[in-house]
């Protein structure tokens, strides 16, 4: 396997971020801030927050939205119906990859709020009428709201990955741990890279 230099780029993560110097042969490697992973479709923030991906995802989302603006005018096809486009569609973009999120209240509110504003379209509603959201829902035949379907995802997917083999790296990670302090053998090695890099 041959690692290009032109398509490698590396990402300190975390609190302290660090300036890496990583050379693959005689080149040394982009260090960047954000990565999106062209393949899986996610953001990596190298704050570790799920932030940016969050807003990336409702907004790829809202331009599908855009694109089925003749679906959700529509007279002639039931509300029903125009669920499943928005099920299987809308829905889908948002949530893929979404299992991994470290999801905050916020984040919680900006989905919910951007699911309204596309089911009160499917089903012709504006601010002014003045519909709970639970009612929409219930109209829909939608049981959950996007976050409870969201964190139903990520408990399965927890329970997935517990059930696991306990060498796999995916278990591993779940349930491991860093010491407290590092010996002085950790700190000698830390430095010794420091000085091959520099």
């Amino acid at each position: 396997m041959t690692v290009s230099s032109s398509k490698t780029v590396v990402q300190s993560i975390g609190k302290d971020v660090q300036q890496m110097k990583i050379m693959l042969g005689n080149c040394q490697l982009q260090q960047c801030q954000d990565f999106v992973y062209r393949y899986l479709g996610g953001n990596i923030s190298q704050d570790a927050s799920c932030d940016k991906d969050v807003v990336r995802r409702i907004g790829l989302a809202a331009g599908t939205v855009r694109s089925l603006q003749q679906i959700w005018k529509a007279e002639d096809i039931s509300k029903l119906t125009k669920v499943l486009p928005y099920k299987t569609l809308v829905r889908s973009i948002i949530l893929y990859n979404s299992v991994t999120w470290t999801l905050k209240e916020n984040h919680k509110r900006k989905l919910r709020v951007f699911e309204m504003s596309v089911l009160k379209k499917i089903c012709g509603i504006t601010r002014k009428d003045r519909r709970r959201n639970v009612d929409i829902l219930k109209e829909l035949s939608l049981e959950k709201d996007i976050a409870s379907l969201l964190q139903v995802r990520r408990v399965t997917y927890f329970d997935h990955v517990n059930r696991m083999d306990n060498d796999r790296f995916l278990k591993l990670l779940l349930h491991g741990y860093t010491q407290k302090t590092r010996t002085s053998v950790e700190r000698q090695t830390k430095k010794e890279m420091a000085r091959q890099h520099s």
